[in-house]
């Protein structure tokens, strides 16, 4: 457990969070360390969260010029060989919907095996004493946002790296700068245990997360594509962020 106290704020924002959900104009919430009571919760802000980009990954895919020469060449053949346009416009309707299918599938597998990884036991994944730590938000007597902190995978530890993660607000209370209260409390956990750095890593449909990464003063560090088949066919690419802690005040 964090030595750290709570912390209760005030957020003031200007209607309700991206994709719709209820107006507010002001909502109280304070920023306080995991407790086991938390655990159903923070799975589900996570993977409703994550949820939400599925959509955007299969206009992505769709966008891939292969994906435009396939869907193409398929309505020509058809359009070619069938007496009507109506035979090409469903072939064409039922393989865009097969290919959202099997996005969504492959998605939600992502987020099934990010759900088994550190988020299966989040005490153990985040213990303090391993360097690391497990945030919540609470407003309206409920989580309502989510982030992590863990040694780096190259092996940092309390002087080296610490890697940001499950950075997560329910859809309703964004906007309000509960995510940026998050980040700055997680930095602040970073800074006081004399760490080098904190990086993350996003994916390139996560706009709005990089616009805040960046807004709390975290830099572009480098860009990849995902190493694997499908993040090659999907041109699947990550950018890693870094906020440097050995040059911030």
């Amino acid at each position: 457990m964090s030595r750290e106290p709570c912390q209760r704020q005030a957020g003031a924002g200007g209607g309700a969070g991206a994709g719709g959900g209820r107006a507010r104009t002001m909502v109280e919430y304070r920023i306080r360390p995991y407790r086991d009571e938390d655990y159903e919760a923070v799975r589900e802000v996570f993977a409703t969260g994550m949820s939400e980009y599925a959509p955007a990954l299969c206009l992505h895919v769709l966008r891939q010029p292969w994906a435009l020469l396939v869907l193409g060449c398929t309505f020509c053949l058809l359009l070619a060989s069938a007496r009507s346009l109506l035979l090409p416009v469903l072939a064409l309707t039922l393989l865009l919907a097969l290919a959202r299918h099997l996005l969504g599938c492959a998605w939600s597998t992502y987020i099934d095996r990010c759900l088994g990884d550190d988020l299966r036991d989040i005490r153990a994944a985040y213990a303090e004493s391993a360097g690391a730590q497990f945030w919540v938000a609470e407003a309206d007597e409920r989580v309502v946002g989510t982030v992590g902190l863990r040694p780096a995978d190259d092996g940092g530890g309390a002087d080296g790296e610490l890697a940001l993660k499950r950075m997560s607000v329910r859809k309703d209370y964004r906007g309000l700068g509960i995510a940026t209260a998050l980040g700055r409390t997680a930095l602040a956990f970073a800074r006081q245990r004399g760490c080098r750095a904190v990086v993350l890593n996003t994916l390139m449909l996560q706009h709005e997360a990089r616009a805040l990464y960046e807004r709390l003063g975290f830099r572009r560090h480098r860009l990849y594509v995902l190493p694997t088949a499908y993040g090659r066919l999907a041109n699947c690419t990550i950018t890693t962020y870094r906020y440097d802690l050995s040059g911030a005040p």
